[in-house]
Parts: structure tokens; C-alpha cells; sequence
């Protein structure tokens, strides 16, 4: 593989990171460019470790995490997504922590299938450590990207868009678990 699909492997990765992120950044007054940098970090770290964890381990999990892969990853955004939904309009949610316990559960749910990827990298003639690092870094900028456009946006329209992103967790969850039952292409 070339540095070019590692990008773009990294990209695709990225965009559950990056829809949480949104959502991080709807729950945020004011943008906070330090929760934005740990937020990034958290995603950006766990998108380079679970590859590195798969690379690993190559088979020896590899058919029990892609049967519970997609309903860990439902069911932790659809929590997410339910209480973004539901809660009241308040500084200090859970939405906007980003607290150990909580970052954990996200970066840990948005970087599940990249830990499928990292088996597949086992078979692959590939530098991990290059590919870890590009996957990292393509994470960090991007959940950085999306908490300032989460915020922005949620500055306008508070509220909707905190529903609108609760939603978009929801979606995404049951999208993927749908796709891991080959119920939806």
C-alpha cells in the first residue's frame, strides 16, 4: 500500500471521530481550542492504536470482534446520540465533558473498525508504523476540524443542532450495524 491509501484509509477511519466531534463541539458555549486539541488527541491516538492492536493480534480475534464489532459500536453511539436527544439545555452536560470515562467510550467507539483494519494490515506487506502514524494524524486534524464546525454551528442554532447531532449518532450507529447484518449496502 502507498502512502496515498493509507491516507485515504486514514480519512475514512476518521469520519466517525469527526461526526462525534461535531457533536462534541454543538455542546461546547464558546469553542475551547484546548478541549478541541484533547478531544482530537483522544480519537487521533485510539484511530492509531486499534490498527496497531489488530496488526498484532492478526486472526486470533479476528472473527470475534467482526461479529460484535458493529453492535458495540450501535449500541455506545446510540446512548450518546438518545442522551444528546434528551437532555436539557445546560452548561455543564455530559455532552461537553471530556472527561477520562468518557472520551474512553467514544474513542473506543469510533475506533473499533479500525481495529478490523489493523487484522487486515496483518496480511498485508505494510510499514505499520507509517501507516499508524499517517492514520493518527489524518484523525487529529479532522476531530479538530469537527468540534470547530460543531461549534459554530451550534452557536446559531443550539438546541436543533444538539438534537440534529444526537440524531446523526443514532444514524450512524444503526447504519453500521445494519451494514454488519447485510441488511443495507
Amino acid at each position: 500500500m502507498n502512502i496515498l491509501e493509507i491516507l485515504l484509509i486514514g480519512i475514512s477511519l476518521s469520519m466517525d471521530a469527526f461526526a462525534v466531534s461535531i457533536c462534541k463541539g454543538l455542546s461546547m458555549n464558546k469553542i475551547a481550542y484546548k478541549k478541541s486539541i484533547i478531544i482530537g488527541l483522544y480519537f487521533g491516538l485510539f484511530q492509531a492504536l486499534m490498527p496497531l492492536f489488530g496488526y498484532l493480534f492478526g486472526n486470533t480475534l479476528r472473527n470475534l470482534i467482526i461479529l460484535i464489532d458493529h453492535w458495540i459500536i450501535f449500541l455506545i453511539l446510540f446512548i450518546i446520540g438518545i442522551n444528546m436527544v434528551t437532555e436539557k439545555n445546560e452548561e455543564n452536560n455530559l455532552n461537553s465533558k471530556i472527561d477520562f470515562k468518557t472520551m474512553i467510550l467514544l474513542a473506543i467507539a469510533t475506533s473499533i473498525d479500525a481495529f478490523a483494519v489493523g487484522i487486515t494490515f496483518s496480511f498485508l506487506d505494510i510499514n505499520i508504523l507509517s501507516s499508524i502514524t499517517i492514520i493518527g494524524i489524518t484523525t487529529f486534524i479532522i476531530s479538530i476540524i469537527g468540534v470547530i464546525i460543531g461549534n459554530k454551528i451550534g452557536n446559531k442554532y443550539q438546541r436543533k443542532a444538539k438534537i440534529l447531532g444526537g440524531l446523526v449518532l443514532i444514524f450512524l450507529g444503526a447504519k453500521i450495524l445494519l451494514e454488519h447484518l447485510n441488511i443495507i449496502l
